[in-house]
């Protein structure tokens, strides 16, 4: 079985590393980090990632607006894709449902429980 590949887009750079180094060290998934919303889309369709963790306050598109180009291009609307934010509000949670992303992720979130996060959400294995 091949080793699941995760892209991260968030701009923040210790969140990518967190993220990243949880995601490797308890999933022992490859992580491929984007630092924009343009840089993330170019990587998604490049790479073929099997999942996306995307943030939804991004600097150049918010990450609604990243899911919404990620779901129109064929080359990445297959890709699982959840959404890291600090807005938890019901509301925003809501909101953040009906676009049919897998799964909305509270920041900061626990490093040690991540990998297993995404993984229960996604139906892998750790």
């Amino acid at each position: 079985m091949s080793t699941k590949r995760i892209l991260i887009i968030d701009d923040e750079d210790d969140i990518r590393e967190v993220a990243q180094a949880s995601l490797e060290m308890m999933g022992g998934w490859e992580v491929i980090a984007a630092a924009s919303s343009s840089e993330g889309l170019r990587l998604a369709a490049d790479e073929q990632p099997d999942a996306i963790l995307l943030d939804v306050m991004l600097p150049d598109m918010d990450g609604p607006t990243t899911f919404t180009h990620l779901q129109s291009d064929p080359r990445t609307s297959q890709i699982p894709v959840l959404l890291l934010t600090a807005k938890v509000q019901a509301a925003d949670r809501r909101r953040f449902e009906d676009l049919a992303v897998k799964a909305v992720l509270a920041k900061p979130f626990d490093p040690v429980t991540l990998a297993e996060q995404v993984a229960e959400v996604l139906g892998w294995s750790l």
